[in-house]
């Protein structure tokens, strides 16, 4: 028998990577080298306190139940103090904050909350797809703004206030930003909260880059009347190396978070409470681990430059997170031609930043998850396929 999907998935696709990975398992079932510099998965492991509490958790009786919708008492105390010491950013753990499993969860969670048939959702280009996505599911009208390098790939505040922005109900943003690696200012964060206030939008910071080769962590919520009209998502997932244990959070009013809360209890039954346990301790890592961490990057970051200039990408060398962000040469038509090249020719993915939007198209992306042993010899085939001319465009300047 066949069974019709709901209509609503016919205006989303499969997400790029999850095709992707497929085409990749199959080369690499038929004996090819696939070097994926892809996806931000960190290789990294959470620190050693967070994994021993984790275990120490599985052992007790008490810890394998069921758990509070809102998360452990612990987890809220722990997320709210580690936003005022990073932040300087001063939240209720009672009211205002919600532990989630995984922020990708609080996307869907806030667009299903708030979004409906006839409203419209504010959405970057290029951007994060998820934004899209449960904007979509939920039944709203996504608005692209777009993001230009000319501006720091900030949003040009002025021009989308010239637009009818009377039924937009919500503005996805997401700063330190994915893929570009700018970083947002205080001055813009003010400005923003200002733009949010005037038009009576529900901006939504995505913030889980703000901790990986950052000179300080910002957050949205510490302005002024922040609270009044933005909330802020984060994640241990790329901060802590913690991707697999999926723990995610929501920063806001109590107003916004209940709301919030109203939707997820009827969507889950908590989270597994060694794993909130083990964040509690990940969040508790003093400043010398961020350090650690962000050394390891960097040295990763200065491979990863040497491979964008072997294949003629240019750059800014001051962007942060764990991506590096770059121009492709006017050799290629767009983004996913240069990745298809090098992958089929080198066996290493890059990827093609099209897949963040139109805005994207001249742009490929490289993951910093990779061992600096992987990005060299990623960096080796490249040069040795350019160097041997078996396609042109490689071999041009």
């Amino acid at each position: 028998m066949n069974f019709k999907q709901a209509s609503r998935l016919n205006t989303v696709k499969e997400y790029y990577f999850s095709k992707k990975l497929k085409e990749i398992a199959t080369l690499k079932s038929q004996g090819k080298d696939i070097i994926n510099l892809g996806i931000g998965n960190p290789d990294l492991p959470p620190s050693p306190a967070a994994r021993k509490a984790m275990e120490n958790a599985i052992w007790e009786n008490h810890t394998h139940g069921y758990q509070s919708y809102r998360g452990a008492p612990q987890l809220r105390k722990a997320i709210a103090s580690w936003y005022a010491k990073y932040y300087d950013v001063t939240i209720d753990p009672e009211n205002e904050v919600l532990p989630l499993i995984g922020s990708k969860e609080g996307i869907m969670h806030i667009s299903m909350s708030f979004l409906e048939e006839g409203d419209e959702a504010l959405v970057p280009n290029p951007g994060y797809p998820a934004y899209r996505t449960a904007s979509v599911l939920a039944g709203a009208t996504v608005v692209e703004y777009h993001l230009e390098a000319n501006n720091n790939w900030l949003p040009d505040l002025e021009e989308l206030e010239k637009r009818d922005l009377s039924k937009v109900k919500i503005m996805w943003v997401n700063y330190p930003n994915m893929p570009t690696g700018a970083g947002g200012s205080e001055d813009f964060f003010k400005k923003l909260i200002a733009f949010a206030k005037r038009n009576n939008i529900l901006i939504v910071n995505d913030n889980p880059y703000s901790f990986i080769l950052r000179k300080a962590p910002k957050s949205l919520m510490a302005v002024d009347g922040a609270k009044e009209v933005a909330m802020e998502l984060n994640s241990l997932s790329k901060s802590h190396n913690m991707a697999g244990w999926r723990v995610g959070m929501l920063l806001g009013k109590q107003e916004l978070i209940s709301t919030v809360l109203k939707f997820k209890s009827n969507m889950d039954s908590g989270m597994f409470l060694p794993l909130q346990l083990g964040a509690v301790e990940a969040l508790n890592n003093p400043p010398s681990w961020y350090d650690e961490i962000n050394m390891i990057y960097k040295k990763r970051q200065a491979v990863v430059f040497k491979i964008m200039e072997a294949l003629d990408c240019t750059f800014q060398k001051d962007q942060g997170g764990m991506f590096v962000w770059a121009k492709i040469s006017s050799n290629y038509s767009d983004s996913y031609a240069l990745s298809d090249e090098v992958l089929y020719e080198t066996d290493v993915f890059v990827t093609p930043g099209g897949i963040f939007g139109s805005q994207g198209n001249e742009y490929v992306r490289i993951s910093l998850c990779n061992k600096v042993e992987v990005l060299e010899k990623s960096l080796a085939r490249i040069l040795e396929k350019k160097a041997n001319g078996i396609h042109k465009s490689m071999t041009q300047n």
